[in-house]
Formats: C-alpha cells, structure tokens, sequence
C-alpha cells in the first residue's frame, strides 16, 4: 500500500524539480537578457562612431568605402547574434531536459517501488495480471527511453544544421560584398 510519506517524498521531488526548472529557465533568460544588452551597446556605440564618420565624410567616394566598411562587419555580428541566441536557447534547453530525465527516472522508480509494493499484497492467482502490468510498465520505459534518444538525435542535427547555415550565410554575404 502507498503510505502517506511516499506521497508526500513524491512531492517534495515534484516541487524540488519545479524550482530546479524554474531556476533554469531563468538563468537563460538572463542570459538572453545579458547578450542583448551587449548587443545594444554595441549597436549604440558603432552608431555614434557611425555618425561621426559619416560626418566627416567631404566626397561621394568616402562614403561609398564607409558603406563598403559597414555591411560586411553587421551580417558578421547578425550572425554572431544568433549563434549566441541558439546557444542559450540549446544550452537551456539541455539543462531542462536533464532535470526532467532525473525527474521522471526518480519518479519512474518510486512508481515500480509502489508498484511493487502492491504486487506483495495480492490476492493468489493473479500472478497473470501482476506479470501484465510489470510488462506495461517495461514497455512504457523503453518507450520513454527511446524517444529521449530520438530527441537527443534531433536536437544534435538541428544543432548541426543551425552552425552549417550560418557558416554559409555569412560566407555569401562575404562574396556578394567583395564582388
């Protein structure tokens, strides 16, 4: 039988979890926070060294080689930007899902313990149904598994694919510029 302090180990680990993700989710957010505060200081400060070149500027020449100057180094940073935007978001994705592996492998287990518990007071003779929910619970934990695994998988590739396509966007910026 489910004695009350299972119930309540259950949730202390629940509320533990929801605090750990919580915490979590806003260090990223702080870290988001953080890169586009940099992000606009940067902006501000090349806008005014922006602002004082382009007032200095006396022929139609030295402000064609100060737009040259200026839109290679912003597709650079663009993409620098979202590098840093994905690796936040990837970074606090990674930790979210690491807590929430742990939570549902501790909770998994208390769930067999509970259940297993259970089985030691059965009746004879349902020796059958026992052996079918021990089965159901296997199947569901290798189903669980499995997707965590095909997740990891995806969550590889996207990674892969994101760093390939901002190598490529910024090498075709690069040449559009220098023809």
């Amino acid at each position: 039988m489910t004695t009350v302090e299972q119930i309540v180990n259950a949730q202390k680990t629940n509320v533990e979890a929801s605090f750990g993700l919580a915490s979590t989710i806003f260090e990223g957010v702080e870290q988001l926070i953080e890169l586009n505060i940099a992000a606009a200081k940067s902006a501000l400060s090349e806008a005014a060294q922006m602002s004082h070149a382009a007032l200095s500027i006396r022929d139609p020449q030295e402000l064609a080689a100060l737009q040259a100057t200026l839109l290679q180094p912003a597709s650079e940073k663009a993409a620098a930007y979202a590098r840093g935007v994905y690796e936040i978001a990837t970074s606090t994705g990674a930790n979210v899902t690491r807590v929430l592996e742990a939570t549902t492998a501790e909770a998994r287990a208390e769930f067999v313990a509970i259940i297993e518990s259970a089985v030691k007071n059965t009746p004879a003779g349902s020796e059958h149904g026992v052996s079918l929910l021990k089965s159901a619970i296997a199947a569901a934990n290798n189903a669980i598994e499995s997707a965590q695994k095909a997740s990891k998988q995806a969550t590889e590739v996207a990674h892969a694919n994101f760093n390939s396509l901002t190598t490529t966007a910024v090498r075709a910026t690069k040449s559009k510029l220098a023809a």
